[in-house]
């Protein structure tokens, strides 16, 4: 079958997007001899009709190239629900180099856009990608092995520097809504205590352990924290306060009221250096952070993300030429399987409380603060 397809990475950039791009490339055009348009940065360049032709030269040499060859935006064509002059061009775009299908790699977010374009009668196909591995619909997204290597490797590098120095380091680690990325890496890399956003902790209970630790001898300790990981005494006050709000207020005051809390919540929790400060002063110990941020997103991605983006890439191609559509390509128990975007979109996989990893975790030693 020969036809055209379109590809655009959107969102935050990760490790094996380039990769995931090769794939596709290489057996749309090997195996169903069909033509490949990108999209230069995410939807935005959908909307704008932003592009460049994709052919056999352009996925030489970019297996291990980090970033993406495509750009990247956070614009969705579906931003604003009662404007959908976004959306009315990303389609005329579609339609202009009259696209069989188009392929959308991005997180949770970036598939609310994905799905738009679908209700819209458009044949589209998500790929997985995020760092925190919290796409709904699938065990792994392209970009997470690579940055919990990074992440790992960063716990094993300061854990000679915390014991020669008796200090308590805190590393923060990207994960705002969950915390699959802080967790293992905390786990791998041996931290003493891991804070994410799925069990709010308690400050006085992390003091105590890290005191525990210098009575037996251990005169440091290796904190993980997700940024965005939440004391108890914060998630009871946004949780009274929501529901204050929905007692009182209907309508649009009550949507403002719930956006500004979202807002105060999100830049609370990434507040490291409360954590830093509070612990320096329960223990008495020198207090370092370190945060490890857009690090890790960047770089050469692992060799399971380059299977990974092997598997997805022709397996999406594969679909495609079968006709199917509307869907995110989820890896479950190791197998690719095919998701409805309308289950899927938007939402966040968080770390159930009876999870292996947290199991493990504990029966070690580590400290949740819960």
């Amino acid at each position: 079958m020969a036809g055209k397809i379109g590809i655009l990475t959107a969102g935050n950039d990760v490790p094996g997007l380039n990769s995931v791009i090769r794939a596709i490339g290489k057996s749309a055009q090997s195996v169903y001899k069909m033509e490949i348009v990108g999209f230069l940065d995410g939807f935005k360049g959908l909307i704008q009709n932003n592009h460049i032709s994709l052919k056999g030269s352009e996925f030489s040499g970019i297996l291990t190239t980090g970033g993406t060859i495509l750009g990247t935006s956070q614009e969705l064509p579906n931003q604003s629900f009662e404007n959908t002059e976004s959306l009315d061009k990303a389609i005329s775009s579609y339609k202009h180099h009259k696209l069989d299908a188009l392929v959308c790699l991005g997180g949770a977010e970036m598939q609310v856009g994905t799905l738009a374009l679908s209700q819209r009668g458009l044949n589209v196909i998500g790929i997985p990608k995020s760092i925190d591995n919290d796409v709904f619909g699938s065990d792994y997204a392209i970009g997470f092995d690579t940055a919990l290597s990074v992440a790992t490797e960063a716990i094993d590098r300061l854990h000679s520097t915390a014991h020669s120095h008796h200090r308590i380091i805190v590393v923060e680690i990207l994960g705002k809504q969950t915390g699959w990325l802080t967790l293992g890496a905390g786990t791998a890399g041996g931290a003493d205590v891991i804070l994410i956003p799925e069990i709010p902790y308690n400050l006085n209970k992390i003091s105590q352990a890290i005191l525990e630790r210098n009575k037996a001898g251990k005169r440091f300790s290796i904190i993980a924290v997700s940024d965005g990981a939440l004391t108890q005494e914060s998630v009871e006050f946004f949780k009274r306060n929501r529901e204050f709000n929905i007692r009182l207020r209907n309508g649009e005051e009550r949507k403002e009221i719930e956006d500004r809390l979202d807002a105060i919540e999100n830049d609370y929790a990434d507040n490291t250096n409360l954590l830093s400060h509070f612990l320096h002063q329960k223990t008495g110990l020198e207090t370092r952070i370190t945060i490890l941020g857009f690090l890790l997103r960047g770089g050469v991605p692992s060799s399971v993300d380059r299977m990974r983006a092997a598997q997805l890439g022709t397996t999406c191609v594969r679909m495609i030429h079968q006709g199917q559509f509307g869907i995110l390509l989820g890896i479950n128990n190791y197998q690719i399987e095919p998701v409805p975007l309308i289950d899927v979109a938007g939402k966040h996989k968080t770390i159930p409380l009876d999870h292996e990893w947290l199991q493990a975790a504990r029966d070690v030693g580590t400290c949740f603060g819960d």
